[in-house]
Parts: structure tokens; sequence; C-alpha cells
């Protein structure tokens, strides 16, 4: 049965406002916590600030085995666990949860590779100048690193709207949902074809948006 183009359009807009706070929601929580497992990783490496051997295993051990999981497995596998946090394992928040997870160990690990990639010399500078390990931290690991980091921030994005899409064919919500009911299941070829061209206009603004922030902040 072929959807009636002219009210199936109020269902493209609420699944596209779906997709668009599961990207956002999730990017902002897995920003912040994947900076901050990302700090402490590198901050505990041999050799750095607070060298410390057991939490920097325990952290890479750790993003070593959720990293290479397909997102579609995580987000079963852990499906009970989703239940027992958000009290439900359907929608846009239940979505948010696992996407939230996978999202922010891998903000941790480019995190990592953009402060490892920073020049010793600067931070032996700053040691000698007196700067406290804080002051380090703000001024020069994470001001070095904020072009870059975008630039991996903005690829993260782009895996996260992947990931939105993944989610709705599992009852996430959003523009997967969409097409997999609506496209898949009833063979409607344009719903198919409307949410993939809305899915990629979303890549093409987060990655043109990533780009302009990289590119200013790699001036200053």
């Amino acid at each position: 049965m072929r959807v009636n183009w002219d009210t199936f359009w109020l269902k493209v807009v609420e699944a596209t406002g779906e997709t668009l706070l599961m990207v956002v929601v999730t990017l902002i929580f897995a920003s912040i916590l994947g900076l901050m497992i990302g700090l402490v990783l590198y901050v505990t490496r041999k050799g750095s600030l607070f060298e410390n051997k057991f939490v920097f295993m325990f952290l890479n051990l750790l993003i070593n085995i959720i990293r290479p999981i397909p997102f579609i497995i995580f987000l079963v596998a852990i499906s009970p666990f989703t239940r027992l946090i958000m009290g439900t394992t359907i929608g846009t928040s239940a979505a948010i949860f696992p996407m939230t997870i996978v999202a922010a160990f891998a903000v941790a690990r480019i995190v990592e590779n953009n402060l490892v990639s920073i020049d010793p010399g600067m931070i032996e500078a700053a040691k000698a100048l007196g700067a406290t390990p804080f002051q380090i931290i703000t001024g020069v690991l994470i001001r070095e690193a904020l072009g870059p980091l975008i630039l991996g921030l903005t690829f993260i994005t782009v895996a996260l709207i992947d990931f939105s899409a993944m989610a709705g064919t599992v009852g996430g919500g959003g523009l997967g949902n969409l097409a997999m009911t609506y496209g898949y299941q009833r063979f409607d070829t344009s719903v198919m074809i409307v949410t993939i061209v809305l899915l990629i206009l979303f890549v093409q603004v987060a990655q043109y948006a990533g780009n302009y922030l990289s590119r200013k902040f790699l001036r200053r």
C-alpha cells in the first residue's frame, strides 16, 4: 500500500526531528564523556602527567573491547541494561543510551590520539614555566588538540547519523524506523528515497560545519 504524501510529510518531519534529537543529544553526552575518558587515558599512560598503569590498561582494554562490536549487535546485546536504565528498549530515548556509550569510547580514542601527537616539548616548556598539571591540560593539551578534535567529532557525528538509522530498524524511532516500516516492509520506494536523501543532507551539513569550525580553530 502506497503512502499518501499529502499527509505523510508530517511523519517525515516527526521522524526527522527524532533523528536530529538522537544525534545532537548523543553527540553532547558522548563528547563530554569521551573527552574525560580520553584525557584520563592520556595522562595515565607511561611517562605522562599522572602515570597509572592499571587505569590506563583498564580503559584501553575497555575501548578495544567495545569499539570493534558492530553497533546493531551492541544495541541488541545491551538491551537488558538499556531497559534497566531507561525503562524501555523502544523509542528515541532508549536509542540514545547505547549510541552514547559507543560514541563516547570512539571520542575517547580520538582525543587520546590527538593528544599523543602534540609535541612533548610544549609540555616540557609549560612545566619549566611552572604550570600546574591542570593548566597544562587546559592551556596546552586541549587547546592544541582542539582543531583536529573538531574534525574527529565531525567523523563521530556522521557515524551517529548512521547509528540513528540502524537504531530505527529495531524500534529506535527516527528516519531509520520510517524507512523500515513504510519503505521496506510496505515496499514503497518513494519513502526509501526520501529518507536516504534526508540522511545524505544531514551528513553533508555535518561535514561542512565540522570542516569550517576546524579551519577556524587551526588558524589560531
